[in-house]
């Protein structure tokens, strides 16, 4: 078979997100629609499966939406890319009004990729710190970040830095990766009634340790940079939104910044427009992408606070110091638009909250098996713990022949479906998990 040939044409050609070039084999896709991917085996074998990752996390609509399509399409007729050095064009413009109106903030940044945004954001960070000193606003030498164990922000240097560096790849690049400042993973969160709730005592010890740090190194921290109220690659650990009301405060009461990166929470995944809203806090910087263009193309934004960008405006630098060569790409920024306005329609809400429930009763049997250290459910994210490492191949070829593609990692066997799922692809979501959990480890 012609996809048999292609995978064969891949193995030890091309490197595929941590995997050796001569690891496992991958599935070629012969074509994806709506919520499935056609999919061919090494052996040949074919598969219809549902999407259970959204392509990590990014294809909220599905796949061919007919909206996205056409938004693609219409722009390519008129011009595919321009560089956005001293031009414009009306697809960034309106993306940038768009995302301005549903964050709050007030200027955006296009980058590339999310990796590309937060080093965006570092940037920002310590340019306001130093415009602040410059202006006689500030101290110098503010330079560091306040980071999260369990955090992951990227794979570049400076997004590695401020990644988990236990967890993370700080280990494998010693001399490249700046020493950054972390805080203990908060305190676990769990859905209760519509509410993220955690235990009150462990809250307030960790917001003590977080008051304590920043204390001691206020005169060296540009910013605290989290994933709200959800860590994502980093473990899947929904936690306390307490800790991320706390670090609003603690920020302002020491003149540090706020950054959020949104990157794979935003756009409604957790249940709320953006994660930072289960703690009804206003970041000074966020970063969004993943979502942002319904998975149709690579783009991510930097947003920040006008009282951010006057302190870079009035400085001697006065330019924000990055500019990639494919920033606001007119195909990317136009599909981005069309995928806002689909969610400005509102339906989403109803569709990540069908997703939640569905959820819930598709994973619930998954606590019976006795690899299983936990089930966990925020919005359209579903999460289950085992005690063990997963096999990946193994549970990723169980759950193809149960109909769904999943991609586990670590000790967590996870989704993340298309806002477009239906009550019954959850429920064949859930049961291929359980499936595969039960007959791989369980």
């Amino acid at each position: 078979m012609p996809e048999a040939s292609l995978i064969e044409r891949d193995r030890g050609l091309l490197w595929h997100p941590y995997a050796p070039l001569d690891g496992h084999p991958p599935y070629a896709v012969r074509g994806a629609n709506g919520t499935k991917l056609s999919l061919t085996g090494s052996d040949g074998r074919s598969f219809e499966a549902l999407d259970a990752m959204s392509s990590w996390w990014s294809a909220i609509h599905g796949y061919r939406n007919p909206t996205l399509d056409a938004a693609l399409v219409e722009q390519s007729g008129r011009f595919s890319h321009v560089m956005f050095g001293g031009l414009t064009h009306e697809p960034a413009v309106r993306l940038a009004e768009q995302l301005t109106e549903m964050t709050g903030l007030d200027h955006v940044f296009f980058a590339d990729s999310g990796s590309v945004s937060v080093e965006v954001a570092l940037k920002l960070a310590v340019q306001y710190q130093l415009g602040q000193h410059q202006l006689g606003r500030g101290r110098p030498g503010r330079n560091r970040f306040l980071a999260l164990r369990g955090g992951y922000h990227g794979d570049t240097f400076a997004a590695m830095g401020v990644c988990d560096p236990v967890d993370g790849m700080h280990s494998a690049f010693p001399a490249n990766i700046a020493q950054q400042l972390f805080l203990p993973r908060p305190p676990a969160a769990h859905l209760v009634n519509g509410t993220l709730v955690s235990d009150a005592e462990s809250v307030s010890r960790w917001i003590a340790v977080l008051e304590e740090t920043v204390r001691s190194h206020s005169n060296e921290l540009a910013a605290i940079i989290v994933e709200p109220v959800v860590q994502g690659a980093g473990g899947m650990f929904f936690y306390a939104p307490e800790a991320l009301t706390a670090a609003r405060r603690v920020a302002n009461e020491h003149g540090l910044l706020l950054i959020v990166d949104e990157i794979a929470t935003g756009f409604g995944r957790t249940g709320k427009l953006f994660a930072s809203q289960w703690a009804d806090v206003a970041p000074d910087i966020m970063c969004v992408g993943k979502a942002l263009t319904g998975g149709y193309l690579s783009l991510a934004a930097m947003l920040c606070s006008a009282r951010v960008a006057a302190v870079v405006t009035e400085s001697p630098l006065r330019a924000l110091l990055h500019g990639p060569t494919f920033m606001a790409n007119p195909l990317a920024c136009a599909v981005a638009s069309a995928s806002m306005d689909l969610l400005a329609g509102g339906t989403w809400q109803q569709q990540v909250a069908g997703i939640l429930q569905s959820l819930e009763q598709a994973l619930a049997p998954a606590m019976e098996l006795e690899s299983v250290r936990e089930v966990r459910v925020l919005g359209a994210v579903g999460v289950v713990e085992l005690h063990v490492p997963v096999d990946v191949p193994a549970v990723t070829a169980a759950a193809l022949d149960h109909g769904v593609w999943v991609r586990p990692f670590r000790n967590l066997i996870y989704t993340m479906p298309p806002f477009i799922s239906t009550p019954h692809d959850v429920a064949t979501i859930g049961a291929g998990i359980c499936a595969a959990a039960s007959q791989v480890h369980g």
